[in-house]
């Protein structure tokens, strides 16, 4: 699997060099070269083989120039093993593809699992070690520590804007307790930490020292398991639909909208994407203040996307159809939707099963829609009880993800103290 960068097409890496140092040179944002065709891998799939099983396949399919087959379906089994995304059908023609079985009750779950797998498989090939750094609070921090905690050859560096409200982590993964999670919480900024967190990774001494990488988006192998979410879906209902197929994806930082990109271009039968309106969209609203905020956001996807629209400019109208939902229209949707189908939705979800709800109206001809419900509806239980009159019990994995651990905390707010912090509690590399 080749790589470049959205800044320079000459800067052209493998899957595991992308891995393990997160950004290119340049500053962009590591992206597929080649649109290999997956079409006989994506035709072999049907409902008999898990998420696991679809998943090694496909890590196969794309990886199979860098790493053995037999090493990525290890890869994907040990990531996934137990856990899968549900696939709910509420009407004819209308899925919701739960996301949110996993340990912390986010689909972040998914990419941080198998990025922590294929992490560790490709630094005991190479007998090395990483340090993978993150700005994180609640469940993002609860889902990296999960997904990282006990693997070998890896520390994970957590830093958290949560004055005194620590961090929801098992207290056996802290270095202090002997495992390889160091966790930090500072008075600064969500803003702040994200640009504390980018400088110490751009600073080429603790580059070579602790060999950063990244555990968010930017991190192509983040990014690239999402692409399983599309092929699974497709796999449970190739069978039972003729008609076109679309996704409704929440906007969130376009992760999901680029993964379904990506998953185009390696031949998924798809006739659209439907996601809710959002500055961050290319071609939607005012992008000037979305730009600004992706200086801080590791990442923000918005180049990755644009790339994927300037080489396939009628995509835009043709194949991506945001829609622009109200407070009130989120609200009616949520009631509805527990009326009519017994179930809740988070916050991000109801954002995206609106706008299919928009999207179905403008359309007469037939055709599936699946709606990505991408965090557990517990996380939203005040604004669900007040939408529809009720709300789901908290599952054990949302009351992980909320609970508090104490953790070191940042004297000051700013890129010299987290270097301090990482020189006193972790040998280098």
């Amino acid at each position: 699997m080749k790589l470049a960068s959205t800044r320079n097409p000459g800067c052209v890496v493998g899957f595991q060099e992308a891995v393990l140092h997160s950004l290119p040179p340049d500053g962009g944002l590591y992206q597929p070269v080649s649109e290999a065709d997956l079409r006989p891998w994506i035709l072999y799939l049907d409902e008999t083989k898990d998420f696991a099983s679809v998943a090694g396949t496909l890590t196969s399919a794309l990886l199979k120039d860098e790493l053995s087959p037999a090493i990525c379906e290890r890869l994907a089994f040990k990531a996934f093993s137990g856990f899968s995304p549900v696939l709910r059908e509420l009407e004819e023609d209308l899925h919701l593809l739960e996301l949110f079985h996993t340990p912390s009750g986010t689909h972040q779950d998914f990419g941080a699992m198998w990025l922590a797998s294929a992490l560790e498989h490709i630094l005991t090939i190479r007998g090395k070690n990483a340090t993978v750094l993150a700005s994180a609070a609640g469940p993002v921090a609860a889902s990296l520590g999960a997904a990282f905690a006990g693997k070998k050859h890896i520390r994970l560096v957590l830093v958290c804007a949560s004055p005194s409200a620590g961090i929801p982590l098992d207290p056996a993964w802290l270095v202090q307790n002997g495992g390889n999670v160091l966790a930090a919480e500072t008075a600064a900024s969500v803003r702040d930490v994200r640009r504390i967190v980018r400088e110490v990774y751009a600073d080429p001494v603790m580059q070579e020292k602790y060999a950063l990488t990244l555990a968010n988006t930017a991190n192509i192998g983040r990014l690239l398991p999402q692409i399983f979410f599309y092929m699974f879906a497709f796999s449970r209902l190739r069978k039972k639909t003729r008609g076109d197929i679309f996704y409704a994806v929440p906007s969130g930082n376009c992760a999901n909208l680029t993964a379904g990109l990506y998953a185009w271009k390696y031949s998924l039968p798809v006739n659209g994407f439907i996601t809710d309106a959002s500055p961050a969209l290319p071609g939607s609203g005012d992008r000037r203040q979305a730009a600004a905020d992706a200086e801080y956001e590791i990442p923000s996807n918005l180049e990755r996307l644009d790339q994927v629209f300037v080489l396939n400019p009628l995509l835009r109208q043709g194949f991506v159809f945001p829609f622009d939902i109200t407070e009130t229209e989120i609200r009616t949707l949520r009631r509805e939707v527990r009326q009519n189908f017994g179930v809740w939705l988070d916050r991000d979800t109801a954002k995206a099963f609106a706008a299919a709800m928009e999207f179905r109206k403008s359309r007469e001809e037939e055709g599936s829609v699946v709606v990505f419900a991408n965090d557990d509806p517990g996380f939203s239980v005040d604004e669900v009880r007040s939408a529809c009159g009720d709300a789901p019990e908290l599952s054990p994995a949302v009351r992980r993800s909320l609970y508090s651990q104490p953790v070191e905390k940042l004297p000051a707010c700013d890129a010299a103290s987290l270097r301090k912090l990482l020189e006193s509690r972790l040998p280098p590399v």
